[in-house]
């Protein structure tokens, strides 16, 4: 039995994919807008009962992205862990001045970089380790790391400041690297489902930024220790870490999830008066490990996805370049009025809790608008347009600066309204551009799509992370 074409086709450890034979039929394959897949025989698709497909991505997203932001709003007890590097004995040493100046850029190097390479890894992953294997494994590895900083909140680092610095930068980059596996291996999950899944996944990582930073606040309002609000941080996020692994579980169970996580068969392989032939490919007969093991044809995708790709570069290297390094160096105008205003309420309220807040209500408003599309040339220029924030920000009282004098918004308001923008922005931008990645390709190439788009997003991040580095100390 013949082939109806001769494009090539691929088995992976949950998918079959092939490579279109020309650009008109992958147009015509395309998921944005259309049926995710056509129902095998004898198969309806089911509807998410009380919406708890969508729950659990929701909830998966907010643990995807709760290990980074809480190590993140935890300014004040890495300050704490780190003060030995400004103190009169040792702070004649510039290096240890310069550990607890730029610690925020160096969290943000340190998470990023790991990030990108993982990525990388994930993406030879896909057809050889099944999804639910990498997202357990990344989920237990963040966990015990969580474990581990929630037992050093209690060990005096006073005499070893340098060495604690080193163990926190390893904990941030094996978080990452875990983070970005199951990160990656979720969304791809969800590019097999309908676009309000991938929705419901992104919004998550913003909820997970917010609720990060209302416990910060929650935090430093009830207790006067650093520890117990650091050590409260760490094991919150360890309850819910433990809790997503619960909720992964559960996802499966669901009969609208089980339609949808079924392995996926070619589209129109076989010609419509062939059947396949008995040594084809069976969803139900063939396993998984029996099938040939093939990386997924890169070059298409990167083709496909080049401007969205651009578009989520720029978006997080402008985002990553102000937020959180150079933001959360931008102190209030009255700060020695010694008021909790502006000693201790300030940062955490105006930076980690507004722009998470701006980020989610961004992201959600994408569940009702998707405007502009995929292909619209308005995307990109949105998109570049966010350059223009850089010189607000650092128009604003950013401390310590020694090149850069002028202060030219001398209020408070303003790093206010410019913290919404970015937010609102890159909310609403980056998740149109990651909604629509997976949704422009065959359902075959859904997955690897959506670890190339993490890729595009993780290389913004990492580029912006640098040049937030690097600008620091140009100001």
């Amino acid at each position: 039995m013949a082939f109806a074409s001769e494009d090539i086709a691929y088995h992976s450890s949950n998918a079959v994919y092939r490579v279109p034979s020309n650009r008109h039929e992958a147009d015509q394959e395309a998921l944005l807008g259309k049926p995710l897949d056509y129902p095998a025989p004898g198969l309806q698709r089911p509807e998410d009962r009380f919406n708890g497909a969508y729950i659990i991505f929701f909830c998966l997203g907010i643990g995807g992205l709760l290990p980074w932001n809480f190590f993140v709003t935890a300014k004040e007890y890495w300050a704490f862990k780190l003060r030995n590097c400004s103190s009169p004995a040792s702070g004649k040493d510039p290096e240890d001045a310069d550990i607890l100046n730029y610690f925020e850029s160096y969290l943000a190097v340190a998470s990023t970089v790991p990030s990108l390479l993982f990525l990388v890894a994930n993406f030879l992953l896909v057809n050889r380790i099944r999804v639910h294997v990498r997202v357990l494994a990344s989920l237990s590895v963040s966990l015990a790391i969580f474990v581990v900083m929630a037992v050093l909140v209690r060990v005096d680092t006073s005499s070893w400041t340098r060495g604690f610095f080193s163990i926190a930068m390893a904990c941030m980059a094996i978080i990452s690297s875990s983070s970005t596996i199951f990160n990656s291996s979720v969304y791809g999950l969800t590019g097999s489902f309908p676009m309000r899944n991938a929705q419901a996944l992104i919004s998550g990582g913003a909820m997970g930024g917010t609720v990060s930073a209302v416990a910060s606040l929650v935090d430093l309002a009830a207790s006067s220790d650093v520890r117990d609000s650091a050590l409260a941080f760490f094991l919150t996020a360890a309850v819910f870490l433990g809790l997503c692994v619960g909720l992964y579980l559960l996802l499966p169970q669901l009969e609208y999830a089980r339609y949808y996580m079924r392995p996926v068969v070619p589209i129109h392989v076989f010609s419509s008066e062939d059947s396949p032939p008995r040594d084809a490919p069976s969803t139900s007969s063939v396993a998984p490990a029996s099938r040939a093991v093939h990386t997924p044809p890169l070059g298409p995708i990167l083709k496909k996805t080049a401007g969205l790709g651009f578009c989520a570069v720029f978006l997080y290297f402008i985002t990553a370049l102000i937020f959180p390094a150079i933001s959360t160096n931008i102190q209030p105008m009255h700060k020695g009025t010694g008021s909790p205003w502006t000693s201790k309420f300030y940062v955490p309220l105006t930076v980690f809790l507004l722009f998470n807040f701006a980020d989610l209500c961004g992201r959600q408003v994408t569940a009702w608008i998707q405007v502009p599309g995929p292909r619209s040339k308005l995307l990109p220029i949105l998109a570049v347009s966010r350059v223009c924030l850089v010189p607000l920000f650092l128009l604003c009282n950013y401390q310590p600066r020694s090149h850069l004098t002028l202060v030219l918004f001398q209020s408070d308001i303003y790093p206010i309204l410019f913290t919404c923008l970015l937010g609102l922005s890159n909310g609403y931008l980056s998740t149109l551009v990651l909604m629509y990645g997976p949704k422009i390709v065959p359902r075959e190439l859904a997955e690897a799509t959506s670890v190339v788009m993490l890729f595009y997003m993780s290389l913004g991040l990492m580029l912006g992370s640098a040049c937030a580095a690097l600008l620091e100390h140009f100001i």
